[in-house]
């Protein structure tokens, strides 16, 4: 979810966990097609994850007090799509883990190291899909995600927009865009940062983190 997907959360110890406040980086994006109307899957096609109109968000409390969010500015993925036979459709999603952005470059700094997310040894967060398939509302694509050396099984509910085709506009590939449900993992799970608690009892940062995801995809030429 390579849904070299990987998402993913952090947290502060103890003493660190009061000084650090996590806030957005860089700006969020949402598929175009998400005013649109929900769609099925196409008959059958190939989408490369288009990064620039891509989001890989996390959102994390702290101190009990504040929900705040951060991101991962690099990865890569691929959709696939056949509506005749979902037992074709996967979706793999590979991310760059030393691009952890919660806009302060001495926290994300600190989030790279074995603590944490420990990136010179477990440099990609990857998410690889073993089932999709149809709901009531939607889809939802089950698969393994692999954080830190570890992985764990997750379900991810969806909405799909498109295909839209850019007309007018040149030689342009076809384009769809998923919106997932926001769903929260334990960064306990996956050995990221520690869960004790604060002095008098209070998590500095808690162990739920939830993941949201917007992804645009572009159809790969045949």
């Amino acid at each position: 979810m390579k849904l070299k997907f990987t998402i993913a959360p952090l947290g502060l110890v103890a003493g660190f966990a009061a000084y650090v406040v996590l806030h957005p980086g860089v700006a969020y994006a949402e598929p175009r097609m998400a005013a649109g109307m929900v769609t099925p899957f196409a008959q059958a096609g190939v989408y490369s994850i288009d990064t620039m109109h891509t989001s890989i968000s996390f959102e994390i409390n702290h101190l009990g007090l504040t929900n705040v969010h951060g991101r991962f500015n690099k990865f890569t993925g691929k959709i696939v799509e056949d509506e005749k036979d979902l037992a074709k459709s996967r979706v793999e999603i590979t991310i760059d883990a030393s691009t952890i952005d919660t806009a302060i470059a001495a926290r994300d700094a600190h989030l790279r190291t074995a603590e944490f997310f420990d990136t010179a040894k477990y440099s990609t967060i990857t998410f690889k899909s073993t089932k999709v398939e149809k709901t009531k509302t939607g889809y939802a694509v089950t698969g393994d995600l692999t954080i830190k050396g570890k992985t764990k099984s997750i379900t991810i509910p969806f909405k799909h927009y498109g295909p839209y085709e850019m007309k007018g506009m040149g030689d342009q590939p076809a384009r769809i865009g998923i919106i997932a449900e926001p769903i929260t993992i334990k960064r306990s799970d996956f050995g990221v940062g520690s869960t004790a608690p604060l002095p008098d009892g209070r998590m500095g940062a808690s162990d739920e983190v939830v993941i949201r995801l917007a992804v645009e995809g572009i159809l790969d030429k045949k």
